[in-house]
């Protein structure tokens, strides 16, 4: 009994706290949050993923986030249990040790008397403190069964939502895969009315529409021609520039050579095909040109070769496409005996979209001109009345209505050039001798025309094995 009677004393600050969080549950539950928490926690995520997953996505982690739930549930559920045994045995517990308490009260006295009914009053305090826990316990419980109404209801709800979503998606998709089949169903029903000859037939005049548009686009004004206007237009510009250019190139190397030889003539005009180049005097101590003896040559590239351009007498010249890329060169015979040569700058230079445009003209087969009688046989005509040259694959073509004047085939025979005299319209013209004893001298409405006339005809005549060109020309094959 020694041990009854000793003396009691502690801090009621240390004494143990036998609530729900007391230290004996933080050891055993510390790790395991409220069900609330849970519940909340399950909710937030489910409605986080709602906003951003597909269907398929929503309905699959919804199947999860469900099962997770509700096994949370269950542990909450498991866990509210235990609790509750807990406080009863709790509750059980402080009745006998109250019961105890109460017995030894009766049978000590004095000082110990008091420490035992001061120990009473604690259990007593404890015992109160205990109803609040438990008091705090219920509304919990009653704050998750709330939670978990409500997590239950926007568990059905979304549910109810994926349904309905997965069946607009089905009917969307039937409906698509049905327009999809009527759609080919009308075309193979349309694809077999049509027969062969039909088939035929159509593909026909798809053809022969994009061959209207096509010589509509080479014959008619269009945006195409408008921006070619434009280009003809920059293209004069520059070819001023560049006869300014030249013009002073040749005063510098005039001045250069001063020293050697004294100029008195030199070359005017722009050194590319379509122009005309003319020799002019450039003092009054320069005989007159007609006084003088002419001869004009073209010359290769690196200055080697020297090809006289027979019939090329006069002071001026027009170059036409054998000359391109050469240098075009003039020898004058002065009337006391001495002689002035007179050199392109460089070589002469091709016109700019005269490639295509004959290479349009090839792939069409053929191409019309309108031309004017200018000469016949070396007679000048009187009456300049207006032709048709036709240009073919196998044979060149002078008619006016239904009279032809000329028609003959590629032969070794003929021969066709630009014009080789002066005048104004040598650029515009060219010469063309049809058979032996038969020639013409053609004007063109420009000079586009003129050489895209020469390049054409001897395209064609290339592909007969005839070289086309002037006379004593000895123009590689094929240029």
């Amino acid at each position: 009994m020694q041990g009854v009677g000793a003396d009691v004393g502690f801090v009621a600050d240390r004494f143990p706290n036998l609530g729900l969080h007391s230290n004996i549950d933080e050891d055993d539950f510390s790790s395991s949050p409220s069900p609330s928490e849970v519940v909340a926690r399950e909710s937030a995520q489910l409605l986080a993923q709602r906003e951003r997953l597909s269907v398929r996505d929503l309905a699959s982690k919804f199947e999860k986030g469900f099962a997770a739930a509700h096994a949370a549930a269950a542990k909450a559920s498991d866990e509210t249990k235990f609790r509750d045994a807990l406080l009863l045995d709790r509750q059980a517990l402080l009745k006998k040790l109250r019961g105890l308490m109460d017995t030894l009260a009766g049978r000590v006295a004095g000082r110990n008397k008091d420490d035992m009914e001061e120990a009473i009053t604690l259990v007593e305090a404890l015992t109160v403190q205990l109803v609040h826990r438990e008091t705090e316990l219920s509304q919990e419980k009653a704050d998750a069964r709330k939670m978990a109404s409500l997590f239950k209801q926007a568990s059905d709800d979304a549910r109810k939502m994926v349904e309905e979503a997965r069946a607009v998606a089905n009917s969307e998709i039937e409906t698509a895969r049905a327009a999809a089949r009527r759609v080919e169903a009308a075309f193979q029903e349309e694809s077999k009315r049509w027969s062969t000859s039909e088939k035929k037939e159509l593909e026909d005049m798809r053809l022969e529409v994009q061959e209207a548009r096509r010589i509509k686009m080479l014959h008619e004004s269009s945006k195409a021609m408008d921006m070619e206007h434009i280009i003809d237009g920059l293209k004069h510009q520059v070819a001023e520039k560049s006869s300014e250019i030249l013009k002073l190139r040749k005063e510098l190397e005039a001045l250069r050579q001063h020293e050697e030889e004294s100029k008195l003539y030199q070359l005017q005009g722009a050194e590319c095909l379509g122009s005309c180049l003319q020799i002019v005097a450039l003092n009054e101590v320069a005989p007159q040109i007609s006084m003088c003896s002419i001869k004009w040559y073209r010359v290769s590239s690196d200055g080697i070769k020297a090809e006289l351009i027979s019939g090329a007498t006069r002071s001026q010249y027009a170059p036409e496409p054998f000359d391109v890329g050469r240098i075009v060169r003039v020898d004058i015979s002065l009337p006391d005996g001495r002689n002035q040569t007179l050199c392109s700058s460089g070589p002469i230079d091709p016109a700019p979209g005269l490639g295509p445009f004959v290479e349009a003209l090839t792939q069409k087969g053929g191409a019309d001109f309108h031309v004017i009688i200018v000469q016949q046989n070396g007679e000048l005509m009187e009456k300049q009345s207006l032709h048709v040259l036709n240009i073919g694959k196998m044979r060149i073509k002078l008619y006016k209505g239904r009279t032809t004047k000329v028609k003959e085939h590629y032969t070794p025979a003929m021969q066709l050039c630009g014009a080789r005299g002066g005048g104004e319209a040598a650029a515009l013209c060219l010469f063309w001798i049809a058979k032996k004893g038969q020639s013409f001298m053609l004007g063109f409405e420009s000079e586009r025309e003129r050489n895209a006339a020469i390049m054409l005809a001897r395209r064609f005549a290339f592909d007969c094995n005839v070289m086309l060109a002037g006379p004593d020309d000895r123009a590689p094959l094929g240029t």
